[in-house]
């Protein structure tokens, strides 16, 4: 992909890499919201009632080792209502705080593709026909993504702006397995290959702590997603929440969870190799502090932002400022 088709706008009018004209560091998810809509945008969690293959034991049991859908979604901690009472009172919600009048519906808890496709164009279409409803977002795995979901998927963003999330976690099968992920890496990049084309935006969720995992490993997976050519990232630090088999090793003391200084020099070196048109959804992830084992340094989300925005500084530095760099020569 050449620098021009890079840099192709969002919307016919704003850059790809518009950010780093407005003295961002990175290009943040809220920035390339309020551009491409030209004001405020926020998403509004949705819960479809959906499980994932490796709980219900298609692919395994017992589900991520990380995983607590109540600890990760506000919407999961609900009573389960349908999709347009949701939407109105997250829109109520969010309103309020924040003052805006347009919204991402985003499917958020579970596999949001594993189900028959009559019962998500029912689910989907409910999200859409709401007024406030600029486009969705659906997070899913990428064992869950067969060709007649894709078809959907794609007849969906034919109507909306449509992002796809598949969690990625790491580009290292042994990692896959350590969290009883249930499928390996070859399965994301058979998913996303599959994804090409369709008309919505890819995204990746990715875990930066992974027991076992060197610092290049990790930029491994960072330089993995620049090879891809994904459109988003969102990335998280390994944290644990209550209820599951990660918080018990933690507590064991058998699984040590990354410290917040090293996790901010980790979370810059990876950025830095992220090409600068990648959207940046999240730089890392927390949990209500009722569920939450640790770290108690991701409570602080004002803190932890502040911190990275300093270090960036420091280094003089910003993402994609390493992407076209060659690979270190691990020979000399």
């Amino acid at each position: 992909m050449n620098e021009s088709t890079k840099n192709e706008s969002v919307n016919g009018k704003v850059s790809r890499v518009a950010w780093r004209d407005a003295g961002l560091r990175y290009h943040a998810t809220s920035f390339y919201l309020r551009n491409r809509f030209g004001g405020r945008v926020h998403r509004v969690s949705l819960d479809a009632s959906m499980t994932c293959p490796n709980v219900d034991g298609s692919a395994g049991v017992g589900g991520c080792s990380f995983c607590n859908n109540r600890s990760f979604s506000p919407s999961r901690r609900l009573d389960v209502q349908d999709i347009g009472r949701q939407l109105d009172e997250g829109i109520r919600r969010l309103r309020a705080r924040y003052q805006c009048e347009r919204f991402i519906a985003y499917f958020q808890p579970g596999t949001n593709t594993y189900a028959p496709v009559s019962q998500l164009r029912e689910c989907w279409t409910q999200a859409l026909s709401h007024p406030q409803v600029v486009g969705m977002a659906i997070g899913t795995r990428a064992d869950c993504v067969p060709d007649d979901v894709l078809d959907l998927l794609s007849e969906f963003a034919s109507k909306t702006v449509l992002t796809v999330e598949f969690g990625l976690q790491t580009i290292h099968d042994r990692s896959l397995e350590w969290m009883n992920r249930g499928h390996d890496h070859q399965t994301f990049l058979d998913a996303v290959a599959r994804s090409r084309g369709r008309g919505f935006e890819i995204g990746a969720h990715v875990i930066l702590g992974l027991p076992g995992e060197s610092r290049e490993e990790m930029l491994a997976t960072a330089r993995e997603l620049a090879r891809l050519e994904l459109d988003a990232v969102k990335v998280h630090n390994l944290y644990a929440v209550k209820h599951t088999r990660l918080a018990q090793q933690v507590l064991r003391g058998e699984v040590s969870l990354m410290e917040r200084d090293t996790y901010i020099e980790t979370l810059i070196d990876f950025l830095e190799r992220l090409p600068p048109q990648m959207i940046i959804d999240r730089i890392a992830g927390d949990a209500p502090a009722e569920f939450l084992i640790g770290p108690a340094w991701c409570l602080d989300k004002p803190g932890l932002h502040a911190a990275v925005q300093s270090a960036f500084q420091q280094r003089d530095t910003r993402q994609g400022s390493w992407h076209c760099a060659p690979a270190p020569n691990t020979n000399s």
